[in-house]
């Protein structure tokens, strides 16, 4: 009988290993960082490629509906990375203990098709879209404004109100919710952080002497959030919880008198608020705003409108950012998760040599 094979599988190339983000090093990350230095960084990088938009691959978010929710996959590239997010909207997940939105994404190098990072993007895609809001009411918000209308009071809440204090210098918030039990949250969350807080009992009261309204509720349905006689001149309305199609906050008579702005209006049309309105209804998609070809906020009396679904270039500048970070911090593992051959050609003998 022969002797047993000596030979052993080669150990894992570098190219095997890829940095995964877990959501314990996410959270060391942006404490070492900082919470709202990491806002105003994603809101660097996302304004940053919003300026080369029209390099970046770009399709709606490929959705699976159900009744209970939705599972997304929200694909992107520019041509040297590419990226994609898996991510959930499950608002009845609430009322079981569990998070309504779940997230990761990858990031991979488009010359080898290699990925390069795997992160949790639960709490990155709160950050991002925190950081998108603020960064879009850089451009269409009234100048100076300080108060803000937090109408939605759940997980999203205190990252919008972070990342707008950090990137607009708003202090005042006004919170409302349906559930009393989401503002006293949100009002202990951010009791230590130097706002002035109002905890109101109608979205009435929330928005008297806003500059800014948010519009953040999870609710899987038309809702009117806001009425039209609620609304007057010279606000910004960052409308940021209609995402799916079937799901609105504002009546459609706020559309018809503000000035809307948009991520993808391929993807906005099927999700976002202006799904009420007629096809051809006038938008303006937010990279043009950025790169100057088409004005934002031009008189004082003039309502802005964000409708805000996500875009998949927001999660790529998120992702892009996170791998960028990890060069010079530690909070990463290494996944051993691409079966990488000494000889490319001879997988079946790679797998053979790990008996």
């Amino acid at each position: 009988m022969s002797a047993p094979s000596t030979t052993t599988a080669p150990a894992p190339s570098d190219l095997a290993f890829i940095r995964f983000v877990s959501v314990e090093n996410m959270m060391k990350l942006v404490h070492s960082i900082g919470v709202e230095t990491m806002l105003k960084d994603l809101a660097r990088y996302i304004e940053d490629d919003f300026k080369r938009w029209e390099k970046f691959d770009k399709t709606p978010r490929v959705a699976s509906h159900s009744e209970e929710g939705v599972i997304e996959l929200m694909p992107t590239s520019d041509g040297e990375d590419y990226g994609f997010k898996y991510v959930n909207g499950h608002p009845k997940n609430m009322k079981e203990g569990l998070q309504t939105v779940t997230a990761f994404g990858l990031l991979a190098r488009v010359d080898t098709g290699y990925p390069e990072l795997l992160t949790e993007m639960t709490l990155l895609t709160a950050l991002r879209t925190a950081a998108t809001s603020a960064m879009v009411a850089s451009h269409l918000a009234p100048k100076g404004s300080k108060t803000m209308a937090m109408i939605g009071n759940g997980a999203q809440s205190e990252f919008q109100a972070m990342a707008m204090r950090a990137v607009n210098g708003v202090d005042t918030l006004r919170l409302y919710d349906i559930d009393n039990a989401a503002t006293d949250k949100a009002m202990r969350n951010l009791s230590s952080q130097g706002f002035k807080l109002v905890a109101c009992a109608t979205p009435e009261e929330a928005i008297e002497g806003a500059q800014i309204i948010t519009t953040c509720t999870a609710d899987k349905q038309y809702a009117t959030i806001l009425t039209d006689n609620m609304v007057g001149a010279g606000v910004h309305i960052n409308a940021i919880g209609g995402d799916c199609p079937g799901k609105t906050e504002l009546h459609k008579d706020i559309l018809a008198r503000s000035d809307v702005f948009v991520e993808y209006p391929p993807q906005t049309r099927i999700e976002g608020e202006i799904q009420q309105m007629p096809d051809d209804f006038p938008v303006t998609e937010m990279w043009q705003v950025i790169t100057g070809t088409t004005p934002g906020r031009t008189i004082d009396r003039q309502i802005t409108l964000f409708d805000g679904v996500g875009f998949a270039i927001e999660d790529f500048s998120a992702l892009r950012y996170v791998r960028d970070q990890l060069r010079d911090n530690p909070y990463f593992d290494k996944l051993d998760i691409i079966a990488d051959p000494d000889d490319p050609r001879d997988l079946f003998g790679m797998l053979q040599r790990a008996k």
